[in-house]
């Protein structure tokens, strides 16, 4: 969501790469994780769960930003952030559970490594998006 109308109406986002940095890292890992024999369930189920999340979050934004009711875009951003959270938060869980103790330490540690990526970035990325420079 770029602040600048000219790079909206063209369609180019030139903060593409960093505001999608923790979707690529996880993907990118991908061979890591099977080259270093770690529990490939517990990995695949959180870079599934981490891309599904973000993927509702940015839609969730979107509609948001698009309604015009400042009450209705923090009901939506906030309830986003809830239920986003606890997919997250019961995938490790039941992964955990189901599978071995291993495949939820795995996917823990990627969803906490995507976290850590997903909020550098956004506290890089924020400022930039602001429409109106503060007096």
């Amino acid at each position: 969501m770029p602040a600048d109308p000219a790079v909206t109406a063209s369609g180019a986002d030139p903060l593409v790469f960093v505001r999608y940095l923790d979707i690529i890292l996880v993907v990118l890992a991908a061979p890591f994780v099977i080259l270093l024999g770690a529990p490939v369930l517990g990995y695949l189920v959180a870079a599934f769960a981490w891309i599904v999340q973000r993927v509702a979050g940015v839609t969730i934004e979107r509609r948001a930003e698009r309604s015009g009711d400042m009450r209705t875009s923090l009901g939506l951003n906030m309830a986003s952030l809830v239920l986003r959270a606890w997919l997250i938060g019961l995938t490790i869980l039941a992964v955990g559970l189901i599978a071995e103790r291993e495949d939820g330490l795995t996917a823990g540690i990627t969803v906490l490594a995507a976290f850590t990526v997903y909020f550098a970035t956004s506290l890089i990325t924020r400022p930039l998006e602001r429409k109106s420079p503060r007096p």
